[in-house]
């Protein structure tokens, strides 16, 4: 997993509310087995008619968010079943961030997993990021998103911070405990496996 490094970005504004995962990544595109390539599924009902056609009303189809690396978006993002296809589709299309006012707790987890900084903010801070026409830094190593007009901080776990700020996924945080686990097996007499 790669390092966090701060955004510089115009929004997406996704003005909805409890997007479940299904939504994020339907069910039908679960069959890749690798991180990549899920991108293209992104919100595919939302994005695509019953015959494949863009939905020009939709607004990842508007390409003046193309290169947007922040969904602003509704209260309980991520619900529904736990898979981390969505986290992964959201990162392969080009996010970095998702704010929101709440998280699904497992869609929460898996973003720290997989190198994606979810952001809770206040319901009228979110409304406020939403209506933002220019870009705005987000600096996690000071917990600062920059607009316009103001500096928000927010509120971030220090060790979920340090995940994100070093890139560690869940073997590379098991790594830095190396010369414990080593040590542990010969007291043990476990034959090691690192």
């Amino acid at each position: 997993m790669e390092s966090f490094k701060n955004v510089t970005s115009i929004i997406t504004p996704l003005d909805e509310v409890n997007v479940d995962t299904d939504q994020i990544v339907p069910k039908q595109f679960l069959k890749l087995v690798q991180k990549s390539g899920f991108g293209k599924f992104l919100f595919y009902n939302w994005r695509y008619d019953e015959k494949e056609n863009i939905k020009s009303d939709f607004i990842l189809n508007d390409s003046k968010y193309d290169d947007s690396k922040i969904l602003v978006t509704g209260d309980n993002f991520g619900c529904g079943s736990s898979r981390e296809h969505a986290v992964w589709a959201l990162l392969d299309y080009g996010f970095s961030v998702v704010i929101a006012p709440s998280f699904a707790d497992i869609f929460f987890s898996n973003c720290f997993k997989n190198g994606l900084l979810p952001i809770s903010l206040d319901q009228k801070i979110v409304e406020k990021l939403q209506q933002e026409l220019g870009a705005i830094s987000i600096d996690l190593e000071k917990q600062i998103i920059k607009t316009s007009s103001e500096e928000i901080s927010f509120e971030m776990d220090p060790y979920k911070k340090k995940i994100l700020l070093e890139g560690l996924d869940d073997i590379a945080q098991t790594l830095q405990f190396e010369d414990k686990i080593s040590e542990f097996e010969k007291k043990s007499k476990i034959p090691s496996v690192l």
